[in-house]
């Protein structure tokens, strides 16, 4: 056992020293209460450690134990469902050990070690096994089946398989022997937290992640295993753009890390997700979903590790052959932890006091997303979805302009949008997707084959309106003529009509592709049939005045999902009215 003792302690960061030999990132126990730290600097003898709780009442001359193992969590069945705080210690069991206040070095299992699973075995004895192999499945939830993974070390032939039936997760399932020495394996496995799991194959990012949200799918769109940051300030509705693809997306698997977030709205986040019904299956949300919970007023040190904790967890699923997205809320917490661990170390600071590994750091969290073939030919994503919280709403802050260096997909929220209540309040003219062109296929593929087109009309009008609304802010918008007031009126059809979107409308809250395609031609097909009319001398105050476009604002509310035949009826009277307009015209011009 290698030991040291306490020769200094600033905030969550303490310094040992003494004759026993750590390693960098080693994890280790913390004073007589034994609380869990991490090493994270080396100088001679003495050891830097960051600690995950409290330090108030260490002393100085107190043990710092050393476990030669760097920090790991623990993964196996009963992670779904639960509760963690950052260094994965499940709050419910933290709660029942000791209270509403919590006592220091309660270091508590992750998983139950007397919940009985029903295991029921994938493979035979004699059968070679590597890494990741699936050697039997339990059933977590309803609606997640645990599929349990050969441990990443032993690679070899199967002496023993359990046969089905019900056992704890440390019962021994198989056993495998590896250069002429037999390994017995339970359904629990450790990972440390800072290393990614390996995988045989990265895949190209070519499928959608389908979120429902209009304004993400057609105009934003994110593939699996892909990237995102929602840069936004106060207010702007970043954690309900978040509850929103956790509940909406066709993920397998959602992993919420509330990162430093205010306890009232964590609180928030664990009242309202256990109450929500998963679309999908008709069942608690919660089946498919795991929170990390490290608000504001928790340790810092454990704020910074829970996204890798988060990470490693997603990963753990990804290897199974799910597909899970992680919700980070907010990555920009996260990097104000670093920041006060990196003051605390005296280290160099750079732009607005962060770490200059800052970059670094991002990249090593949004570089382990990705869709992958594991060892075992099962094809799984981690989506990485990352809240950034810039003060004041100013994107050009370090954490927001390092973000946009790793990401893929930039959904920008505007304040403005969002006092005016538009929401999603993602600001159509900063954000973009690097994911467009790569998607067009599946788009052509299992929608329609005019769906990128329209997508591309769509954009050309957001950005004329964007452009003639300058010119009406020097001239008027009087002095403008009909084709471009035109434009002006359909532009204002698709912001409330296609990007504005109700979270709490059963019609509009979660809209299929097939309808938002629906919905995107409809609007351009009243463009183009009017463009005509309006280029022919008909005055647009005629057309407007049928009320197509405001009906069409309407069409969201009262078409529902499996009504798309409406959109049908719909442009059936857009081009009856317009023809009657038409006709009307040549009569005048006739007299």
């Amino acid at each position: 056992m290698q030991k040291k003792f306490i020769i200094s302690v600033n905030g969550p960061v303490v310094e040992s020293r003494g004759d026993g030999d750590f390693a960098m990132h080693d994890m280790v126990y913390v004073g007589e209460h034994k609380i869990i730290g991490e090493v994270i600097k080396l100088d001679k003898e003495i050891a830097t450690i960051q600690v995950y709780e409290e330090t108030s009442g260490l002393r100085i001359g107190e043990e710092v134990i050393g476990t030669e193992a760097p920090l790991s969590i623990t993964l196996g069945p009963g992670i779904i469902g639960n509760v963690f705080d950052g260094i994965e210690r499940p709050l419910k069991a933290l709660q029942e050990a000791s209270g509403n206040f919590l006592e220091k070095g309660n270091n508590i299992d992750a998983i139950d070690r007397n919940s009985v699973w029903h295991f029921i075995p994938k493979i035979d004895v004699g059968s070679k096994v590597n890494l990741n192999t699936i050697l039997g499945e339990v059933k977590e939830t309803e609606v997640i089946n645990n599929r349990i993974m050969n441990p990443f070390n032993i690679n070899g032939e199967v002496t023993y398989i359990a046969d089905e039936g019900d056992y704890k997760a440390e019962d021994i399932i198989a056993k495998v022997k590896c250069d002429s020495k037999e390994y017995e394996i339970t359904m629990i496995q450790k990972w440390p937290v800072r290393i990614q799991r390996p995988y045989k194959e990265r895949l190209t990012a070519n499928i959608p992640l389908i979120t429902g949200q209009r304004v993400i799918d057609t105009l934003f769109p994110i593939a699996k295993g892909g990237t995102a940051m929602i840069p936004g300030g106060f207010g702007t509705g970043k954690t309900m753009l978040q509850h929103q693809i956790a509940k909406w997306s066709d993920s397998d698997i959602i992993v919420y890390i509330g990162c430093g977030e205010r306890g009232n709205e964590m609180t928030e986040v664990l009242e309202d997700f256990p109450k929500l019904i998963d679309p999908k299956t008709n069942r608690p949300l919660m089946e498919r979903t795991i929170l990390i919970a490290n608000t504001s007023n928790m340790p810092v040190a454990a704020r910074e590790t829970s996204i890798y904790t988060g990470i490693t967890i997603a990963e753990y699923y990804r290897d199974m052959g799910y597909n899970v997205a992680i919700m980070a809320d907010s990555t920009s917490r996260w990097a104000e932890a670093l920041r006060e661990i990196s003051g605390r170390l005296e280290e160099m600071p750079a732009e607005e006091g962060y770490p200059s590994y800052l970059p670094s750091r991002l990249s090593q969290v949004y570089g382990r997303a990705g869709l992958v073939k594991g060892f075992n030919d099962a094809i799984g994503s981690v989506s990485m979805i990352g809240a950034v919280s810039p003060q004041g709403s100013d994107f050009s802050e370090p954490v927001t302009q390092n973000t946009k260096r790793f990401v893929h997909v930039f959904w920008g929220l505007d304040k403005e949008l969002a006092y005016s209540r538009h929401y999603p309040a993602v600001n159509w003219k900063i954000s973009y997707s690097d994911y467009v062109d790569r998607l067009q296929d599946w788009y052509e593929k299992n929608i329609n084959e005019k769906f990128p087109k329209d997508r591309i009309e769509i954009v050309k009008l957001l950005q004329e309106e964007n452009e003639l609304q300058e010119i009406a802010k020097v001239v008027g918008q009087d002095v403008l003529s009909d084709t471009k007031k035109l434009i002006l009126e359909t532009c204002r059809a698709i912001r409330l009509g296609f990007l504005q979107q109700s979270a709490v409308n059963e019609n509009d809250t979660y809209v299929p592709l097939e309808k938002q395609y629906k919905m995107m031609s409809t609007i351009l097909n009243l463009y183009t049939l009017s463009l005509k009319l309006v280029e022919k001398g008909v005055p647009l105050s005629r057309i407007k005045g049928i009320g197509l476009f405001d009906e069409y604002i309407k069409l969201k509310f009262n078409v529902r999902n499996d009504q798309l035949y409406k959109f049908e009826e719909f442009f059936e009277k857009i081009s009856k009215e317009l023809k009657a307009v038409n006709e009307e015209y040549n009569d005048h011009l006739g007299t």
